[in-house]
């Protein structure tokens, strides 16, 4: 069974090895204290909102989200990060997270939910193509620094 929920203090362990397999994934790789900094500014609520898919107790699932303002549409909600454990694939625990995220992204007024994700993530884009549409566009990134 899993339960969808807030992210807690005693989450911590659980979300960095959640944490560091989605930026391994994605091969965006951070320093050890960018999660202590991003752990810290889920807990303070600072415009970052995490939750937690728990099996057995411990979190084997993670989906960071926030709202902004949106020129044409009021106000958007993005789902920035999603990951699950490789062992508890399969059971539903992202479906449940993005699931979570809109009830939310509802609740608060949001037009819009919106992610991104590899154009290969053929694993995932199953289940987001059955949960959301795809709408052609491709991202570019620009780094600043």
């Amino acid at each position: 069974m899993i339960e969808i929920g807030p992210l807690r203090p005693e989450d911590r362990a659980d979300w960095e090895v959640l944490a560091r397999g989605y930026k391994a994934f994605y091969r965006t790789p951070l320093p050890d204290d960018a999660y202590h900094h991003t752990w810290d500014r889920l807990m303070t609520g600072d415009g970052v909102h995490g939750l937690a898919a728990r099996s057995g107790g411990r979190a084997v699932g993670i989906a960071h989200y926030l709202f902004h303002t949106m020129v044409w549409l009021g106000e958007g909600c993005y789902l920035q990060d999603l990951f699950v454990a490789e062992e508890a694939r399969g059971q539903g625990a992202a479906r449940a997270l993005i699931e979570r995220v809109a009830s939310l992204a509802r609740e608060r007024g949001a037009s819009r939910l919106y992610w991104t994700t590899q154009q290969d993530n053929a694993r995932a884009r199953l289940l987001y193509d059955k949960v959301a549409s795809f709408n052609g566009f491709i991202r570019y990134d620009r780094p600043l620094a």
